[in-house]
C-alpha cells in the first residue's frame, strides 16, 4: 500500500491510471458489463461499487476540461428507464474532487459498446446498477510546483 492513494486501487489499476495519457478514456463499467468482448485491457474490480471508486481515482486523475463531456454514462434501452439515484450518486463522489465537473452526458447502448473498444481500460466492479457504466476522460494534469527534498 502506498500513502494517499486509496487501498481499494489494485497496482494493474493505478498503473493503467498513470500510463493513461491526454484524451485517453476508462470505463468504470457495473458487474453485467461484456468487458471482455469489447477490449483486450479489462481490469478487476470485483466486490467495489463506482461510486467507491471514483472517490478513490479522482483524487489522482484530472478530467478532460477541454472536452464538454469528459463524463459519459450508457442511456436507457428504448422502453427502459434510467434509476436517477444512480447518476446522482456518481455526482455526489465526483463533486467530491470536481465541483465543477461538467454534467454527465448520456450514450446509446451500442454507442456505448463502440467507446469501449477504443478505451484504454475497461474495469469491471461489482456495482450491480443498471446502466451503471460511466466513462472517464484523463485531461492534462497540472503542473505542481513543490518543495524537492534531497538527501546526502
Amino acid at each position: 500500500m502506498l500513502k494517499g492513494i486509496s487501498p481499494i486501487i489494485s497496482p494493474d489499476l493505478l498503473s493503467a491510471l498513470y500510463k493513461m495519457g491526454h484524451g485517453d478514456e476508462i470505463i468504470l463499467a457495473d458487474a453485467h458489463f461484456p468487458g471482455e468482448s469489447f477490449n483486450t485491457n479489462v481490469l478487476r474490480a470485483d466486490g467495489i461499487r463506482i461510486p467507491d471508486l471514483l472517490v478513490a481515482i479522482l483524487p489522482l486523475f484530472e478530467l478532460d476540461q477541454y472536452d464538454d463531456h469528459p463524463l459519459i454514462m450508457m442511456e436507457a434501452v428504448p422502453g427502459d428507464s434510467l434509476d436517477p439515484n444512480v447518476e446522482l450518486s456518481y455526482r455526489r463522489s465526483i463533486q467530491i474532487t470536481n465541483p465543477d465537473a461538467k454534467p454527465i452526458q448520456r450514450l446509446e447502448r451500442f454507442a456505448f459498446y463502440d467507446r469501449a473498444t477504443e478505451a484504454y481500460a475497461v474495469v469491471i466492479t461489482g456495482e450491480t446498477a443498471k446502466y451503471g457504466n460511466i466513462i472517464l476522460k484523463k485531461g492534462v494534469t497540472p503542473i505542481q510546483t513543490s518543495n524537492t527534498i534531497y538527501c546526502e
